[in-house]
């Protein structure tokens, strides 16, 4: 009888563990999580983006001081993780924990029902072709 206990949770166990290697992976922008939502296909826009990205970069850079050459686009709704989110893409060049500049790297930021959510570091395929304009208001952060 303990036999049949034994082998039956381990059946059990790699039932589950198959069952979670399913859920992961594939889709659009493979490797990225989403945050659940309210289901709905259409966000709606995320219209306080500016502010809630600039509070969340002052705590996100190392140093918020001084950056360099920002550019940001407006936000577009684009596939992220197999969902339609508003991403705004930006661009900008800031210190390092040494305190020397790096060069300008991209990135987006990602909203659900209208509110920031994440930053996406490797943000080359989300931002294929956004038109930029310059993002003053990050140049002028402090700590």
């Amino acid at each position: 009888m303990r036999c049949k206990l034994v082998t039956s949770a381990r059946i059990a166990a790699l039932f589950l563990s198959m069952l979670v290697a399913g859920c992961a992976g594939g889709g659009d922008n493979e490797g990225l999580s989403y945050t659940a939502d309210r289901g709905v296909e259409n966000q709606p826009y995320p219209a306080n983006y500016r502010a809630e990205l600039l509070a969340f970069l002052r705590t996100y850079l190392n140093d918020p001081r001084g950056v360099r050459e920002a550019v940001i686009a407006e936000p577009a709704q684009k596939k992220v993780g197999g969902r339609l989110r508003y991403v705004v893409c930006m661009r900008f060049n800031a210190r390092g924990t040494d305190g020397a500049y790096n060069g300008a790297k991209q990135r987006s930021a990602m909203y659900v029902d209208g509110r920031f959510d994440r930053i996406i570091e490797n943000a080359d395929e989300l931002c294929q072709g956004a038109a930029y304009a310059a993002f003053p208001e990050i140049e002028k952060l402090t700590r």
